[in-house]
């Protein structure tokens, strides 16, 4: 899963991108705000080229690199056990703040910026419109689910999905939360010391496992229903996290278009609440809850289907792009 080896479709995003097709130029790391394949423009993405990344070198060698612009770091290798992951070991060791060798920013295949944390925390119905277009009163309390690793996916990676998980399958653009210092039951006005940076993120859920089932892990943690990426942008360049507008695109069809102003609970009381139940490690991932616009809301609903292509822009984080395989 975060080995070296030369190719890895499931993890990243490749030089030959088989999300959209054609190569080397990319708007998802470009920034380009006329998008020439979903149309329309979006919130520039372009200061997500900037902050801390799980990238591929050349050589094969999986590392944590820091990206400013053109330049990047290398901050430290990956080593090949099936459960490593680069970033939680720098985040543990520090590493992460160190220097390093230096590459070129256009020479790094970008996989997914967290790939083994050790819990995913998301958080349900966390904008007042989404409580209401799924016919459901607004939470008292942060409402808490998980999803698993397996999940996770990197930006430009094919999300394959099983037919019988496709029938109603739904997106959720979110902004996601990568902590990066151990957070136990810590004071609302503490609890931004513990967030590291910020992802963008899509919650997929297969609608009609998560309501048949009773519980949401089939319809919410099947692998590949969690993208994030391209890279953790830093908790220090996000100047207000509940100041992003969020866009979520299904092909060229704006589907979601809020902003995290509108959160209930806002980042720092969901680090605070889930850190009183579970201790945040470093290199753990919160999920912060989707604005209003899903699928499964609309009349008809609007389901994500083969081939389909979803986007999400979280503005001055970055933007995370997948196409859907149906197996």
């Amino acid at each position: 899963m975060s080995g070296g080896t030369a190719q890895d479709p499931v993890q990243s995003g490749t030089a030959q991108d088989p999300v959209r097709g054609g190569t080397a130029q990319d708007p998802v790391q470009s920034g380009t705000a006329q998008d020439p394949v979903r149309g329309g423009t979006a919130p520039d993405p372009v200061r997500a080229v900037r902050g801390l990344a799980r990238a591929r070198l050349g050589d094969g060698r999986v590392v944590l690199v820091r990206i400013e612009s053109e330049k990047a770091t290398v901050l430290a290798t990956e080593s090949d056990h099936p459960a490593a992951d680069v970033l939680r070991e720098a985040l543990h060791t520090g590493a992460w703040r160190a220097d390093g060798e230096p590459v070129a920013a256009g020479d790094l295949e970008l996989l997914a910026p967290v790939v083994n944390p050790s819990k995913i925390v998301c958080v349900g119905l966390n904008y007042r419109d989404h409580a209401e277009e799924s016919g459901v009163e607004p939470p008292a309390r942060p409402l808490l689910f998980a999803k698993f690793p397996n999940a996770l996916r990197a930006s430009g990676a094919v999300v394959e999905v099983p037919e019988d998980l496709s029938g109603q399958l739904d997106y959720e653009g979110e902004l996601g939360i990568v902590i990066g210092r151990r957070a136990r039951d810590v004071a609302l006005d503490e609890a931004l010391d513990h967030v590291l940076g910020y992802v963008a993120a899509n919650d997929l859920s297969a609608r009609d496992a998560q309501f048949s089932d009773g519980q949401w892990l089939r319809g919410k943690s099947a692998d590949g229903f969690c993208p994030v990426g391209p890279v953790v942008t830093l908790a220090e360049d996000v100047e207000d996290p509940q100041a992003l507008r969020i866009v979520t695109r299904l092909n060229d069809q704006v589907v979601q278009d809020g902003s995290t102003e509108k959160m209930i609970f806002s980042v720092a009381e969901i680090v605070s609440y889930a850190s009183r139940y579970l201790t945040l490690e470093p290199g753990d991932l919160i999920l912060t809850g989707t604005p209003p616009g899903v699928g499964f809301a609309r009349t008809p609903p609007l389901v994500v289907g083969d081939g389909d292509v979803v986007t999400v822009t979280v503005e001055g984080v970055g933007e995370v792009v997948n196409r859907v395989r149906v197996i």
